[in-house]
């Protein structure tokens, strides 16, 4: 772990999560519903995370948030007193102080990419349940090491891959899914492009960051307020650089491809070949299925299906088909009919109270953020790839499988299961 955190703090904090793993982890509805309400750690205050913040106070008559930690005082503190104040929550600096802490139900996770799954494995290890904003995870290897933390330790994982919960998105995927529109020629994503390598200036750092824990696993740098603004969203920012995220390749392609494979009825594999465009013949990076269906990284805004009865055009709060009327037409009860929710975040708390997996569970994610690694892989690799699903490896491909993970600065590792 990292040299800098105090020892007293690493004591405490293995002693309380090693009391708990001995403790049983499977918490039954009936356990739940008699105390009702639930208590909710924060891992990361910034703008995201304040929508979070904001989201969960809807449901203050059975949820509260008891504690955030972020390396930021000033959101830190302006975090507390969204959620009630000091008497209610408590701020910390190092989210595992904060895991240390038996009364905490779940935890939702807000920082940017490179931390996701470090916090996910160590909250699942400390018996949280987990809400992780998307995109899922920094690396494939990564993902996939989420997904056994959540399956080993009986989590309820929640992707913060929303668009499932928006009913637009649900009735798009409900249309390919039943034929409405033939059978599947291609799909089309438009979503950004790949991450690069971060070559910032060094600038003062603000009062109250603690930047070397920002940092945390990924390589060191100076500070520079582009990585870490004061509340705005503005472009570029830390999802730009790739010792911190893929780029617009995982930042929407966590909505965008996620819908794809939803609509393509492949949540639980992926795409078999990636080529990146030429110039020539390949003018997009293009994704090809087993079963042949190609997924292209161009059109306009959102999600395209093209069938050979007619297409679904689908972004957010928009949806259109090919003919018209599918855009309304009531489905059939015999119908394949997919998972619903209306909103991601109580979808989460429902799932919490019934230890059941919700709409965007760990796999889903895990499956979702590595179709947009595979696009980032090849552009940067600037070849077709052969990939292997079930395996999770490229074929025959040295080279290409030294992106599937990546080393960590300082100590930091993926915690064991």
């Amino acid at each position: 772990m990292n040299g800098n955190v105090p020892a007293i703090s690493r004591r405490r904090f293995l002693a309380v999560a090693s009391a708990s793993l001995a403790a049983p982890i499977i918490v039954s509805a009936a356990s739940r519903e008699a105390n009702s309400r639930l208590n909710i750690g924060m891992i990361g205050i910034g703008k995201q995370g304040e929508f979070h913040v904001g989201q969960l106070r809807h449901y203050r008559d059975t949820v509260q948030i008891v504690a955030v930690a972020e390396v930021y005082r000033q959101f830190r503190d302006r975090a507390v007193q969204m959620a009630g104040g000091p008497g209610v929550c408590t701020g910390y600096n190092d989210f595992r102080e904060m895991l240390a802490r038996p009364d905490i139900d779940a935890v939702l996770i807000a920082t940017p990419d490179h931390w996701h799954a470090i916090q996910a494995i160590e909250s699942a290890r400390a018996c949280k349940d987990v809400f992780c904003e998307k995109p899922l995870s920094l690396t494939i290897r990564e993902a996939r090491a989420m997904v056994n933390a959540a399956r080993s330790y009986n989590r309820v994982f929640q992707t913060g891959s929303m668009q499932r919960s928006s009913p637009e998105f649900h009735r798009a995927c409900q249309l390919v899914r039943n034929g409405y529109i033939g059978r599947i020629q291609r799909v089309e994503v438009n979503v950004g492009g790949p991450s690069v390598d971060c070559q910032l200036p060094e600038e003062p750092i603000p009062d109250g960051l603690d930047w070397d824990m920002w940092l945390g696993p990924a390589p060191y740098r100076p500070f520079n307020a582009v990585l870490r603004p004061p509340h705005n969203n503005s472009f570029p920012n830390w999802r730009s650089f790739r010792d911190y995220s893929g780029g617009g390749m995982t930042d929407w392609g966590a909505h965008h491809f996620d819908i794809a494979q939803w609509g393509l009825g492949m949540d639980g594999t992926g795409p078999v070949e990636i080529i990146p465009p030429n110039g020539k013949d390949v003018r997009a990076l293009t994704y090809v299925y087993a079963n042949g269906i190609p997924m292209l990284h161009t059109g306009r805004g959102g999600i395209t299906f093209f069938g050979t009865e007619g297409t679904v055009f689908v972004n957010r709060g928009i949806i259109e088909t090919k003919p018209e009327s599918l855009r309304t037409m009531p489905f059939k009860p015999s119908d394949v009919q997919l998972y619903v929710s209306r909103n991601h975040h109580e979808d989460w708390l429902s799932a919490i109270r019934k230890r059941t997996r919700p709409i965007c569970d760990a796999e889903i994610g895990c499956r979702s953020v590595t179709v947009c690694h595979l696009g980032n892989i090849a552009y940067w690799m600037k070849r077709p790839l052969k990939w292997d699903p079930q395996k999770e490896s490229f074929v025959n491909d040295e080279l290409a499988n030294r992106w599937l993970s990546r080393a960590y600065r300082g100590g930091w590792t993926l915690p064991l299961l």
